[in-house]
C-alpha cells in the first residue's frame, strides 16, 4: 500500500515529527509506504511567526501554494491520501477537495489539535483570522473515511459530527527518549519547560510560584523555545534557550524537574499532552495541570503531581526541590509507565489499520 503523508509544516515540527515522520519505518515493516510532503520547508518555517519578515513570509507561502497543487501528480499513485491537520495552512479546502470529491482517493485525516475551534494566533492577530478558515476542518471531517485523533477530546467531537474516529496519542520512541546516562553534574536541580511561542503563556502563570519557591529553594530555570529575548523572574536563575531539533532530547534530560501548565480553555482542553509523554520517557518527574488529557496520561502521585492554583504549584514543586529520591522515584515510575503504554510499535499498529479500513471503504 502507498500512503501520501501531506503534511502542515516540516520535520521540525512536532506534529510532522511525531505523528507523521517517526512512522515511516514502523509502516514498512507494516508493508505500507509512507510519502510525506510538507507544505513549509524549514526555512519558511523559522521565519513563519517573526512579523519582521511578513513580506518575505507572504511571498514564502504563495510558492508554497503553487507546489503544493504540484502534489496532485503524486497523488496519483497513492492508496490513501493522509492530512496532518490540513494540506495547506491557509485558505479553504481546495487541496483536498480536489483528492476526496474530484479524485476520489480515500482520504485520512489526522487531528492533534482542535483546529476546528477558532484561534487567535499571539503573531498575527485578527489578520490569521482571516486567512486561517477555520471551517475548513468541519468539511475535512466529513470528507475523511477515518480521523485520527490525538485525545478523547478530539475524538469525542468528531463522532459528534458523524464520523468514525480512532485515538492516536502522539508518543515518542522511549529508545530515543530515554534517561540520560549519568547523573548531573550540579548540585542545583533544573527545573525545565520546553514550548513554543504559543504555549509560553503558559509556563507564564507559574512565575509567581517560582519566584516564592526562589526564596526557600535554591534551583536554576531552564527554559526552550518561549521565543523571548529576555525573560525575567525576580530571585530566579533562568536559562533561556533557542529550541533546536538536535538538541531537543538532551534538553529534557537535562532537567530534574518538569513544568507543564496548561489554562483550562475550550482550546487547551483539547491539547494532547505530549510533554507529559516527553518527561516520562526520559524519567523526568513533573508537575501538570489536571487539564484535558494531561488529567488521563500517566499516574498523579506515581509519574508526576498536579496543581491547578498558584499554592498547588509552589507545594508540589517545593516537594519536589526537597526530596530527590521522590524525583527518583517518579522519574523512574514514569519511565516504566511510558514504555508501557506509549510505544510507537502500538500506534502504527492503530495507523496502519486505519489506512487499510480507508481502502476497504
Amino acid at each position: 500500500m502507498k500512503v501520501l503523508a501531506l503534511a502542515s509544516y516540516p520535520i521540525q515540527a512536532a506534529s510532522t515529527r511525531y505523528r507523521v515522520a517517526q512512522f515511516v519505518g514502523p509502516l514498512a515493516e507494516r508493508g505500507i509506504e509512507l510519502t510525506i510532503r510538507p507544505f513549509l520547508d524549514a526555512k519558511l518555517f523559522e521565519s513563519l511567526y517573526q512579523r519582521r519578515v511578513i513580506t518575505r513570509t507572504a511571498f514564502g507561502l504563495l510558492k508554497s501554494a503553487v507546489m503544493r497543487f504540484r502534489d496532485l501528480l503524486a497523488v496519483r499513485g497513492a492508496d490513501v491520501v493522509f492530512v496532518q491537520r490540513e494540506a495547506m495552512i491557509f485558505g479553504p479546502p481546495l487541496f483536498e477537495w480536489l483528492i476526496t470529491r474530484a479524485r476520489k482517493i480515500p482520504m485520512v485525516l489526522d487531528l492533534d489539535d482542535a483546529t476546528y475551534l477558532p484561534y487567535t494566533s499571539p503573531t498575527y492577530g485578527g489578520l490569521s483570522k482571516t486567512l486561517k478558515w477555520f471551517s475548513k476542518t468541519n468539511d475535512l471531517i466529513q470528507w475523511a473515511s477515518i480521523v485520527t485523533c490525538g485525545n478523547r477530546v478530539i475524538a469525542d467531537y468528531v463522532i459528534s459530527q458523524g464520523k468514525s474516529a480512532v485515538i492516536i496519542p502522539t508518543v515518542v520512541d522511549t529508545d530515543s527518549f530515554c534517561p540520560r546516562a549519568a547523573p548531573q553534574k550540579t548540585d542545583i536541580p533544573v527545573i525545565g519547560w520546553v514550548g513554543t511561542h504559543s504555549t509560553y503563556q503558559y509556563l507564564e502563570t507559574v512565575f509567581p510560584a517560582l519566584k516564592r519557591l526562589a526564596r526557600e529553594h535554591r534551583f536554576r530555570l531552564k527554559i526552550v523555545g518561549a521565543g523571548q529575548e529576555r525573560i525575567t523572574i525576580p530571585g530566579v536563575e533562568i536559562e533561556n534557550l533557542s529550541w533546536t531539533l538536535e538538541r531537543e532530547i538532551e534538553d529534557f534530560q537535562s532537567f530534574d524537574i518538569g513544568l507543564y501548565p496548561i489554562v483550562e480553555d475550550e482550546w487547551s482542553v483539547a491539547k494532547s499532552g505530549f510533554k507529559s509523554v516527553q518527561y516520562m520517557a526520559t524519567g523526568i518527574p513533573f508537575v501538570t495541570s489536571p487539564v484535558g488529557a494531561c488529567a488521563e496520561i500517566g499516574e498523579a502521585n506515581a509519574t508526576h503531581l498536579i496543581a491547578h492554583t498558584e499554592d498547588e504549584w509552589y507545594v508540589a514543586l517545593g516537594r519536589l526541590l526537597a526530596d530527590g529520591n521522590l524525583r527518583q522515584r517518579m522519574g523512574a515510575a514514569g519511565r516504566r509507565h511510558a514504555i508501557q503504554h506509549y510505544s510507537v510499535a502500538v500506534q502504527a499498529d492503530k495507523l496502519s489499520e486505519a489506512f487499510r479500513a480507508a481502502v476497504a471503504q
